[in-house]
């Protein structure tokens, strides 16, 4: 069961406070670390959070840009999990990063991505001008980098298929494409229990947005994940529609979990802007409270 500190849950949007969902070149984002903290500190955040994908292997570069900044870091990963077959994302925060389970975690669902990967390249060179080379140059830091779609997206861009990122995803590379092959992932309930074990904070990420899958999470399916472990909602998404908010924050009060927001930043890899939806620093003072680690500053 989830710790039950009670944490004030806000029924608006925060107007100040920290992004707590940003993705850089070490999964697919197009911007380093250290760009992210220098646009969060201009923007005068509270603090920022690094979730890339499936990996940590950005954080010593975000703890350094960070330092020097002089602003605060939140450290994660956003992890691809699986709930009777519908795709979930989540976010995990202040775990400890050395904790055996989730090392084997990430090393077994970067090894499925990247076959996926591969599979979907094999599928769309049949009919598109892209190699596998041809997505590997768009892998900024090599093997530290968790491949995905976007590479995909942006090597088709390259050759000149589509003007942007999101318009590959619109067609060829959408989760409805004949050319798409789901993501291997672990459950939600195989998450939970890692992130816990390490120590950490286990939030969902964007679970109203009715465009990543044709079936979202239930209540009941929620209120399992509470009763193992899960901590916290990300309600303040572009993704999430203000009937699904409605949803997702009258099950905050009833459980009394975290409420979290993020912009799901992607640099030039998504429209969505830094900043444009925020954690308040209570909550994040809760979510360092209960981590393994401390907040980098």
């Amino acid at each position: 069961m989830v710790d039950m500190t009670r944490v004030d849950i806000p029924s608006a949007p925060p107007r100040s406070g920290w992004d707590l969902h940003c993705h850089t070149v070490f999964s697919d984002g197009t911007e380093t670390p250290a760009t992210l903290v220098a646009q969060a500190k201009a923007l005068g955040l509270a603090g920022v959070g690094i979730s890339d994908h499936d990996t940590t292997s950005g954080w010593p570069s975000a703890q350094e840009a960070a330092h020097a900044a002089g602003l605060p870091l939140l450290r994660g990963t956003e992890i691809t999990a699986e709930d009777e077959r519908i795709s979930v994302h989540m976010l995990a925060f202040q775990y400890d990063p050395r904790n055996r389970h989730i090392c084997e975690l990430f090393a077994n669902t970067r090894a499925s991505r990247l076959k996926r990967v591969r599979r979907m390249v094999d599928l769309l060179s049949q009919d598109y001008p892209i190699t596998w080379d041809s997505v590997l140059e768009q892998v900024k830091e090599g093997g530290k980098t968790t491949i995905g779609r976007p590479h995909i997206a942006d090597a088709l861009v390259a050759a000149g298929v589509y003007e942007t990122r999101s318009d590959a995803f619109a067609d060829v590379v959408s989760t409805s494409s004949k050319y798409y092959i789901p993501t291997p992932s672990p459950s939600t309930h195989e998450v939970v229990k890692a992130v816990g074990e390490a120590g950490g904070v286990t939030v969902i990420a964007h679970p109203g947005d009715l465009s990543r899958n044709p079936r979202l999470l239930s209540d009941e399916q929620i209120l399992r994940l509470v009763d193992e472990g899960l901590d916290g909602l990300e309600v303040w998404h572009r993704g999430n529609p203000p009937e699904q908010r409605e949803r997702l924050l009258g099950l905050a009060r009833r459980c009394n979990l975290l409420v979290t927001g993020g912009s799901d930043w992607h640099g030039k890899g998504k429209p969505n802007a830094l900043g444009e939806n925020l954690t308040d620093e209570a909550t994040v003072a809760e979510i360092v409270r209960r981590g393994a680690i401390p907040l980098w500053r």
